[in-house]
């Protein structure tokens, strides 16, 4: 009795907290309220912020070349904006990862590709309509690409850690 007692109040904390313990539909939509990075956003949904990191691309990081200018980008694109999202999964930061897209139809990942302000992030995504735009985005010089060497974000996270690791090593 005491357990069944216990389960029933387990299960209806959610009803008593009301709203907002709800998790976003795989499909929602809302305005954006912020942008964190050229390709991480948050939204508001029913209420509850809802932090969306892009799905199939991969943004200048804080201290690289474009990172304020692909942030920007995005801001223009979207913020204040109602955004309707497919929402993947989370990810290990707790970040839901899914595809945005503005009122209009486009695809926020797409359009930020386009203009060369984020790379096809391919170890995650083979999504062609994303690889062509790169393709024709560095063809073109377009955003990012007009650097000489761009430098891809993963490369960047990499080089961090090593550096990180070798510091941590000399200091020991």
């Amino acid at each position: 009795m005491k357990s069944s007692l216990s389960l029933l109040l387990i299960l209806s904390i959610p009803l008593l907290l009301g709203a907002s313990c709800q998790a976003p539909a795989k499909h929602d939509e809302g305005p954006v309220v912020k942008v964190i990075d050229g390709d991480t956003f948050d939204l508001l949904i029913n209420g509850q912020q809802v932090r969306v990191r892009m799905d199939g691309i991969d943004a200048p990081e804080r201290g690289m070349d474009y990172y304020k200018v692909s942030k920007t980008y995005l801001g223009d694109l979207c913020m204040g904006k109602q955004v309707r999202v497919e929402l993947k999964e989370k990810d290990q930061y707790q970040r839901w990862v899914g595809r945005g897209f503005l009122p209009d139809g486009r695809d926020l990942s797409l359009e930020m590709v386009k203009a060369g302000m984020a790379w096809h992030f391919k170890k995650y995504s083979t999504d062609a309509a994303l690889s062509r735009a790169e393709e024709e985005a560095r063809i073109n010089k377009r955003g990012l690409w007009q650097l000489p060497e761009p430098l891809a974000p993963w490369d960047f996270r990499k080089s961090k850690r090593k550096k990180n690791v070798q510091s941590n090593t000399l200091g020991s």
